[in-house]
């Protein structure tokens, strides 16, 4: 086998964004009565989508949330990325490294993927291979953006590899027919972390994005 297209989740593995993204949430939840930490965000919904979410919340609650809210998070987030996003550390110079189409399979909205990717200074070099968990019916852990992002690029889930940092997007990758990396180098991962990914599915583990093109190579000279 050889991998004909590579997968990139968004937020975590492309942008360190996820504590930003969970204190946005956690604050506009707490606010409407659904008390949570950051840290809680990201135990409960690390790697969901914000429909998802918003309805596993509803549940619990017994009611709806306010017809503002996704706008109240994205505001928030949109606010904090200004003053605190980053890329993580080295993933330009390892997307470049790269010689394979590339596109982006995210939990987020277009707008927050978009904005984030423009605030780390990496959206030049994936655009405008970037789909969105609103682009399906189901979000990950389903495989449906997986599936949906292989074919809008031609390739089939067989020869696509993942990059995913949480265990909804290995799940919905693995479920997808692909393989998966597990990558836990961005600032909300845990010690636990790497072995939760492994545990989930991930081929391999990494925490630094300049081992990515090495990686890749060894994973498919493995699978031939």
């Amino acid at each position: 086998m050889s991998f004909d297209l590579v997968i990139f989740d968004c937020d975590g593995v492309l942008v360190d964004s996820e504590v930003i993204s969970c204190r946005a949430h956690a604050d506009t939840l707490t606010r409407h009565g659904y008390p949570i930490t950051p840290d809680g965000v990201l135990k409960r919904f690390l790697g969901v989508s914000d429909r998802e979410a918003r309805q596993i919340v509803e549940t619990e609650i017994g009611r709806k949330l306010p017809d503002s809210f996704e706008a109240e998070v994205k505001q928030a987030t949109l606010s904090f990325y200004a003053d605190d996003l980053s890329a993580i550390a080295h993933v330009g110079d390892a997307i470049a490294a790269l010689d394979l189409p590339k596109c982006v399979a995210s939990s987020g909205t277009p707008e927050k993927i978009r904005h984030g990717l423009t605030c780390a200074g990496l959206y030049h070099q994936l655009t405008p291979h970037i789909f969105s968990a609103t682009q399906v019916k189901h979000g990950k852990p389903a495989p449906d953006i997986f599936l949906f992002a292989a074919e809008q690029m031609g390739a089939r889930p067989e020869h696509c590899i993942v990059i995913e940092d949480s265990v909804h997007g290995v799940t919905g990758a693995r479920a997808a027919g692909m393989t998966v990396l597990g990558f836990h180098g961005g600032s909300h991962c845990t010690a636990e972390h790497e072995d939760m990914l492994r545990r989930a599915g991930a081929a391999a583990t990494f925490a630094d994005m300049r081992e990515l093109p090495g990686l890749m190579n060894r994973i498919d000279g493995e699978s031939r």
